[in-house]
């Protein structure tokens, strides 16, 4: 790869316009502040408003030194023209955006291939660093990776990617495409945060086996960990927090604050401790939401904090070989 994983990564869900309508100004000025906040990971993919996101990715970082970052997009799902479009939009998927085009999954050594031709000509660029095989659980597990790990080792072979790996939610799942493919790197999206350490039991200690690194992603686990003090209404993996885990965020943010770090902060930096963490990614289209979170990822933790949060059974530590949590 070009250069290595900073500990901050740009996940760019957000500039496809997730959840709301995101300006071609106000994304540009989010990558921009990425860049200048020293962020040199960029993840993006088709799914991301129906290629929209890499779009702006794509002429984002045309403007870019190539050797100074690094760049991921996914594979699994084609876009295809939409036969039944009336002038509709995504919001079944979360996008607001024209539902012009629909995901047909396609793991296929040729499907890959073509998502990997399409996606490098709505960006604009000839060649990215890292393919991921993008939540194939959603669709069917056994077929995307039997097919779709294989297809991914080829293009790298080809020399068309220089690394592979899955995205996904579930770390089971993770751990599964480790021990069937041969990843070298995996990105798992909020099951390594500050709130659920339910990726340690297993993924963690086999990617460290395998040497595959981890992209710890949605460290803020949807928005819960996201503010210094969570309110009811703030959302937990997409959801509204249920009341026991909204106690349990706002214990982490109390013993937070005795040790004058904010929630968040402890949030982002969290992930990095284990040694099997290469980067931790944020998406948000918020410019000075990016500026914060590179300067929350620059700041001084005290390690009492983190033996605090442990004795009080807040976190479950694996790096000194404490039982696992995940939130309920």
């Amino acid at each position: 790869m070009t250069t290595e994983f900073g500990p901050l990564g740009f996940g760019a869900a957000s500039i496809g316009n997730l959840y709301r309508v995101v300006s071609d100004e106000t994304a540009h000025a989010a990558m921009e502040a990425a860049w200048e906040g020293g962020i040199r990971y960029f993840d993006t993919a088709p799914h991301y408003g129906l290629g929209l996101s890499e779009r702006r990715l794509g002429a984002f970082l045309r403007g870019k030194p190539r050797e100074q970052y690094l760049l991921s997009t996914k594979v699994g799902r084609l876009l295809k023209p939409n036969p039944a479009f009336s002038g509709g939009r995504d919001l079944k998927a979360h996008f607001h955006v024209p539902d012009d085009l629909v995901r047909r999954f396609d793991p296929t050594l040729p499907g890959v291939r073509r998502s990997l031709e399409d996606s490098f000509e709505r960006m604009g660029i000839d060649r990215i660093d890292i393919a991921y095989l993008h939540d194939p659980d959603v669709y069917d597990l056994d077929k995307g990776l039997r097919e779709g790990l294989p297809a991914l080792a080829a293009l790298r072979d080809e020399g068309l990617v220089d690394a592979i790996g899955v995205g996904v939610n579930d770390a089971g799942v993770a751990a599964r495409a480790i021990a069937e493919g041969d990843l070298d790197v995996v990105m798992v999206a909020g099951r390594y945060t500050l709130l659920e350490q339910v990726a340690a039991a297993e993924l963690l200690p086999l990617a460290a086996e395998r040497s595959v690194r981890i992209v710890a992603a949605a460290p803020f686990n949807s928005g819960l960990l996201a503010n210094p003090d969570p309110a009811w209404g703030a959302t937990y993996n997409y959801a509204e927090a249920s009341a026991a885990v909204l106690d349990r965020a706002a214990a982490l943010a109390q013993t937070c604050a005795e040790f004058g770090v904010e929630l968040p902060t402890a949030a982002l930096q969290f992930p990095l401790r284990h040694p099997a963490v290469a980067t931790v990614v944020v998406g948000t289209a918020n410019p000075r939401s990016v500026t914060q979170n590179a300067t929350r990822a620059a700041e001084f933790i005290p390690d009492e904090l983190w033996v605090t949060l442990s004795a009080r059974g807040l976190i479950h530590d694996p790096i000194v070989g404490e039982p696992t949590f995940r939130a309920k």
